[in-house]
């Protein structure tokens, strides 16, 4: 199953959020699920859900639901987590190595196999069985070991000045956490953002308005 042209990102933004849902199901060990039962756990209405799905062919079957194995194996496959990508992060301070510590890139699809920062006392320092490279090493590294994401933990001024070299190295993927909007001046890579002051005050928002 592949993805369709036309659909929206609000969709492909909701599928992680069900596969996240479907993989706990499956680890509870639970076999199918009617989309009425998905939406009481979830918070979508079970018309949304049938919808989002229905964007990349048919799954449940009317009177039995979903197989929560086959469900969660085809998101996975849209998603591309079946796949692995090789990434590097660029930035070992606190967001850094909070990132590389505490996230699971391997069951989403991605492997680091490069961390650098520009501070030459970080080098040589170990994260996630790494070392810690200075990023004077970036292209020799990139043209032997052709990364095709980055994770960027670096200010926005860093990132500005670093990416145009990514992209001649062939970068083609940013998990972006500077505030460098990267994708104004590379339209042709793919670029996902994290700004977590913009979640903060979501939740400032949401108290307000309780």
């Amino acid at each position: 199953m592949s993805k369709p042209e036309g659909v929206s990102i609000s969709v492909i933004k909701r599928l992680p959020r069900y596969y996240r849902f479907l993989g706990e199901l499956k680890e509870q060990g639970m076999i199918r699920i009617s989309s009425k039962d998905l939406s009481a756990k979830m918070g979508f209405t079970a018309s949304q859900i049938r919808q989002d799905l229905n964007c990349f062919g048919g799954f449940g079957q009317q009177g039995y639901g979903y197989n929560i194995e086959s469900l969660y194996e085809e998101i996975g496959r849209i998603l591309g987590v079946d796949k692995t990508r090789n990434a590097i992060l660029i930035g070992a301070g606190n967001l850094g190595r909070a990132v590389a510590l505490h996230m699971s890139f391997e069951k989403r699809g991605f492997n680091i196999i490069g961390i650098f920062d520009k501070n030459a006392a970080l080098s040589g320092q170990m994260i996630r069985g790494l070392p810690i490279r200075h990023t004077d090493g970036l292209y020799d590294f990139c043209k032997e070991n052709t990364p095709v994401v980055a994770v960027l933990c670096i200010p926005s001024a860093a990132a500005k000045d670093l990416t145009p070299e990514l992209v001649k190295l062939g970068i083609k993927g940013y998990w972006n956490f500077s505030h460098y909007d990267i994708a104004s001046d590379f339209p042709d890579v793919a670029v996902e953002n994290v700004h977590l002051s913009d979640s903060l005050m979501t939740l400032s928002y949401k108290i307000s308005n309780f």
